[in-house]
């Protein structure tokens, strides 16, 4: 039970690679603020803990308004009282080059996927600072290392969550906070479904997809969870500041 008595925070808890941490974060003791903007998706994953004997409460949330974030720390302080380790892993994106990107979609992705950090980061932080510490696991991408083809806005958005990362990282170590990067590759996610959906011919992306990882397939949300798990937990007590890849061998070659 490697987060036992910890408190956690999960967002886009409600599908894929947030409800995978979620329910592993669970499963080794820790109490869950499950939340996303689905309702239907952040109340299924709670019963999955419930019913595995874990304790979580659903929390709506649109990681892009300070009120919504704010309220939803406070949420977690009150059901708990503590607040030890946020993933702040609620994420979008949008297929299309940076000529196709339209500008409402380049705003959105942006307000999401990299303003959603910056809130989770300034409301979370001060509450662990009173509590002694905390742990601060920020779900960025192989896309904010590398390019990927049609993915400009969402590129931007995760380059900008590993310098984030690096920045409070280095400002709050003297508090006894640690903050990390998780930098999957892809990953078989209702977010990748989703973009498959919309292409022209699905089977081919998909498999185009899957080539490109050197093992040769996709990524599970199991196995992006076991990495946040690593960063979230005692066993990584002198990492911070990193980004850590789990991407099949992508970035590599």
């Amino acid at each position: 039970m490697k987060l036992a008595g910890k408190v956690a925070l999960v967002t886009g808890a409600g599908s894929g690679i947030g409800q995978a941490i979620a329910l592993l974060f669970a499963a080794e003791g820790a109490r869950v603020g499950v939340a996303d903007f689905s309702e239907a998706g952040g109340n299924a994953t709670v019963s999955q803990i419930r019913a595995a004997g874990g304790d979580a409460e659903f929390f709506r949330v649109d990681v892009s308004r300070s009120a919504e974030v704010n309220a939803t720390v406070d949420g977690v302080l009150q059901r708990w009282g503590q607040l030890d380790i946020l993933c702040n892993n609620a994420g979008m994106g949008v297929a299309a080059t940076v000529v196709e990107t339209a500008e409402e979609d380049w705003d959105r992705t942006l307000a999401v996927d990299l303003k959603g950090v910056f809130l989770g980061c300034k409301y979370a932080i001060p509450p662990m600072i009173a509590h002694g510490g905390g742990v601060i696991v920020n779900t960025a991408s192989v896309a904010g290392q590398v390019g990927v083809l049609n993915r400009a806005a969402y590129c931007a958005a995760k380059a900008g969550v590993v310098g984030l990362t690096k920045s409070v990282a280095v400002d709050y170590v003297g508090q006894n906070i640690r903050i990390n990067a998780i930098c999957p590759g892809t990953v078989d996610s209702p977010w990748i479904q989703k973009i498959l959906s919309a292409q022209p011919d699905p089977v081919a992306e998909r498999q185009r997809m899957v080539e490109r990882q050197p093992m040769g397939r996709m990524g599970e949300p199991a196995e992006i969870a076991r990495a946040a798990l690593y960063l979230a937990c005692d066993d990584s007590a002198f990492v911070t500041g990193t980004a850590l890849v789990i991407d099949g061998g992508l970035t590599a070659r």
